[in-house]
Protein backbone atom coordinates (compact mmCIF):
# COMPACT_ATOMS: atom_id res chain seq x y z
CA UNK A 1 0.00 0.00 0.00
CA UNK A 2 1.33 3.41 -0.92
CA UNK A 3 -0.06 6.27 1.12
CA UNK A 4 -0.10 9.56 -0.73
CA UNK A 5 -0.91 13.15 0.14
CA UNK A 6 -4.46 14.27 -0.67
CA UNK A 7 -6.28 17.51 -1.28
CA UNK A 8 -9.85 18.41 -0.51
CA UNK A 9 -11.62 21.68 -1.14
CA UNK A 10 -10.05 23.37 1.91
CA UNK A 11 -7.37 20.97 3.10
CA UNK A 12 -4.15 19.24 2.28
CA UNK A 13 -3.79 15.87 3.99
CA UNK A 14 -0.05 15.35 4.11
CA UNK A 15 1.78 12.29 5.26
CA UNK A 16 3.36 12.69 8.67
CA UNK A 17 7.13 13.18 8.51
CA UNK A 18 10.05 14.07 10.75
CA UNK A 19 9.75 17.79 9.94
CA UNK A 20 6.37 17.73 11.76
CA UNK A 21 8.06 17.07 15.11
CA UNK A 22 7.16 20.39 16.77
CA UNK A 23 3.57 20.25 15.57
CA UNK A 24 3.12 16.67 16.78
CA UNK A 25 4.54 17.59 20.17
CA UNK A 26 2.24 20.62 20.54
CA UNK A 27 -0.75 18.65 19.29
CA UNK A 28 -0.34 15.72 21.66
CA UNK A 29 0.79 17.88 24.58
CA UNK A 30 -2.64 19.52 24.51
CA UNK A 31 -4.94 18.27 27.30
CA UNK A 32 -8.06 18.85 25.18
CA UNK A 33 -6.75 16.65 22.37
CA UNK A 34 -5.93 13.88 24.83
CA UNK A 35 -8.82 14.18 27.25
CA UNK A 36 -10.48 10.87 26.40
CA UNK A 37 -7.78 8.45 25.36
CA UNK A 38 -4.08 9.21 25.79
CA UNK A 39 -1.70 10.71 28.28
CA UNK A 40 -0.46 14.06 26.93
CA UNK A 41 3.15 14.14 25.78
CA UNK A 42 5.58 15.55 28.31
CA UNK A 43 8.68 15.87 26.12
CA UNK A 44 9.73 16.05 22.48
CA UNK A 45 10.90 12.44 22.53
CA UNK A 46 7.24 11.42 22.63
CA UNK A 47 6.66 13.24 19.34
CA UNK A 48 9.61 11.38 17.82
CA UNK A 49 8.06 8.07 18.91
CA UNK A 50 4.70 8.96 17.33
CA UNK A 51 6.37 9.95 14.06
CA UNK A 52 8.47 6.78 14.05
CA UNK A 53 5.34 4.68 14.64
CA UNK A 54 3.63 6.17 11.57
CA UNK A 55 6.78 6.54 9.47
CA UNK A 56 7.56 2.83 9.19
CA UNK A 57 8.37 1.51 5.72
CA UNK A 58 5.57 0.03 3.61
CA UNK A 59 3.74 -2.21 4.22
CA UNK A 60 2.44 -1.33 7.63
CA UNK A 61 -0.79 -1.55 9.59
CA UNK A 62 -1.02 2.17 10.42
CA UNK A 63 -0.80 5.57 8.74
CA UNK A 64 -1.42 9.18 9.74
CA UNK A 65 -2.01 12.37 7.77
CA UNK A 66 -1.69 15.94 9.03
CA UNK A 67 -4.56 18.29 8.18
CA UNK A 68 -3.19 21.51 6.70
CA UNK A 69 -5.57 24.35 5.84
CA UNK A 70 -4.89 25.49 2.29
CA UNK A 71 -5.76 29.15 2.89
CA UNK A 72 -2.93 29.80 5.37
CA UNK A 73 -0.94 26.52 5.56
CA UNK A 74 -1.82 26.06 9.24
CA UNK A 75 -1.54 22.53 10.65
CA UNK A 76 -4.79 21.85 12.50
CA UNK A 77 -4.87 18.17 13.42
CA UNK A 78 -4.29 14.62 12.27
CA UNK A 79 -6.28 11.63 11.10
CA UNK A 80 -5.42 8.16 10.01
CA UNK A 81 -5.62 4.43 10.36
CA UNK A 82 -4.22 1.92 12.80
CA UNK A 83 -4.68 -1.77 13.45
CA UNK A 84 -5.29 -2.68 9.81
CA UNK A 85 -6.15 -6.38 9.75
CA UNK A 86 -5.95 -7.30 6.09
CA UNK A 87 -7.31 -10.81 6.63
CA UNK A 88 -10.47 -9.38 8.22
CA UNK A 89 -10.57 -6.38 5.85
CA UNK A 90 -10.91 -4.01 8.78
CA UNK A 91 -9.09 -0.99 10.15
CA UNK A 92 -9.48 1.42 13.07
CA UNK A 93 -9.58 5.14 12.53
CA UNK A 94 -8.31 7.92 14.78
CA UNK A 95 -8.38 11.69 14.52
CA UNK A 96 -7.71 14.85 16.49
CA UNK A 97 -8.27 18.53 15.84
CA UNK A 98 -7.20 21.63 17.73
CA UNK A 99 -10.19 23.06 19.58
CA UNK A 100 -10.13 26.39 17.74
CA UNK A 101 -11.00 24.54 14.52
CA UNK A 102 -13.95 22.55 15.87
CA UNK A 103 -17.40 23.17 14.39
CA UNK A 104 -16.03 24.03 10.92
CA UNK A 105 -16.41 20.52 9.44
CA UNK A 106 -12.67 20.25 8.71
CA UNK A 107 -12.45 16.80 10.21
CA UNK A 108 -15.57 15.66 8.39
CA UNK A 109 -13.98 16.81 5.11
CA UNK A 110 -10.71 14.99 5.89
CA UNK A 111 -12.46 11.83 7.02
CA UNK A 112 -14.54 11.65 3.84
CA UNK A 113 -11.30 11.67 1.86
CA UNK A 114 -9.57 8.94 3.85
CA UNK A 115 -12.75 6.83 3.92
CA UNK A 116 -12.86 7.06 0.14
CA UNK A 117 -9.20 6.02 0.04
CA UNK A 118 -9.94 3.07 2.34
CA UNK A 119 -12.87 1.94 0.25
CA UNK A 120 -11.15 2.28 -3.11
CA UNK A 121 -7.54 1.35 -2.35
CA UNK A 122 -7.37 -0.76 0.81
CA UNK A 123 -10.00 -3.41 -0.01
CA UNK A 124 -11.73 -2.93 3.34
CA UNK A 125 -15.15 -4.00 4.50
CA UNK A 126 -15.33 -2.03 7.73
CA UNK A 127 -13.74 0.94 9.49
CA UNK A 128 -14.09 1.10 13.27
CA UNK A 129 -13.85 4.04 15.66
CA UNK A 130 -13.43 3.51 19.41
CA UNK A 131 -15.11 6.51 21.09
CA UNK A 132 -15.50 7.43 24.75
CA UNK A 133 -19.23 7.41 25.59
CA UNK A 134 -19.20 11.09 26.61
CA UNK A 135 -17.22 12.37 23.61
CA UNK A 136 -20.31 13.82 21.97
CA UNK A 137 -18.43 15.78 19.30
CA UNK A 138 -16.71 12.62 18.07
CA UNK A 139 -19.93 10.62 18.16
CA UNK A 140 -21.66 13.35 16.13
CA UNK A 141 -18.80 13.33 13.59
CA UNK A 142 -18.83 9.59 12.94
CA UNK A 143 -22.62 9.41 12.81
CA UNK A 144 -22.66 12.16 10.15
CA UNK A 145 -20.21 10.01 8.17
CA UNK A 146 -22.48 6.96 8.37
CA UNK A 147 -20.87 5.04 11.24
CA UNK A 148 -23.25 3.14 13.51
CA UNK A 149 -22.87 2.00 17.07
CA UNK A 150 -21.90 -1.66 16.68
CA UNK A 151 -23.08 -2.59 20.16
CA UNK A 152 -19.52 -3.52 21.10
CA UNK A 153 -17.79 -1.79 23.99
CA UNK A 154 -14.27 -1.53 25.28
CA UNK A 155 -12.78 -0.17 28.48
CA UNK A 156 -9.68 1.98 28.21
CA UNK A 157 -7.62 2.73 31.29
CA UNK A 158 -6.62 6.37 31.48
CA UNK A 159 -4.87 7.93 34.47
CA UNK A 160 -5.73 4.90 36.58
CA UNK A 161 -9.46 5.01 35.82
CA UNK A 162 -11.49 2.88 33.40
CA UNK A 163 -13.47 4.69 30.70
CA UNK A 164 -16.14 2.97 28.66
CA UNK A 165 -15.85 3.37 24.88
CA UNK A 166 -18.34 2.31 22.23
CA UNK A 167 -17.19 0.90 18.92
CA UNK A 168 -18.74 2.65 15.93
CA UNK A 169 -18.48 0.91 12.55
CA UNK A 170 -18.74 2.06 8.96
CA UNK A 171 -19.55 -0.75 6.55
CA UNK A 172 -17.93 0.24 3.26
CA UNK A 173 -20.04 -1.95 0.97
CA UNK A 174 -22.96 0.39 1.65
CA UNK A 175 -20.94 3.63 1.94
CA UNK A 176 -21.81 6.04 -0.82
CA UNK A 177 -21.42 9.54 0.63
CA UNK A 178 -19.89 12.09 -1.68
CA UNK A 179 -16.13 12.10 -1.20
Amino acid sequence: MVYTNFETERLILKNIETSDRDFIFKQFYDETINQYFEEPLTNIKGADEIILFYFQPESRTQHRWILVRKSDVVKMGTCGFHNWIQKEKSVDVGYDLKKEYWKNEYMQEAMRKIISFAKNRMDLKVINACIYIEDYNSIDLVEKLGFVNSGKTKYEIFRGKEYLHNIYSLYLLSYSQSC
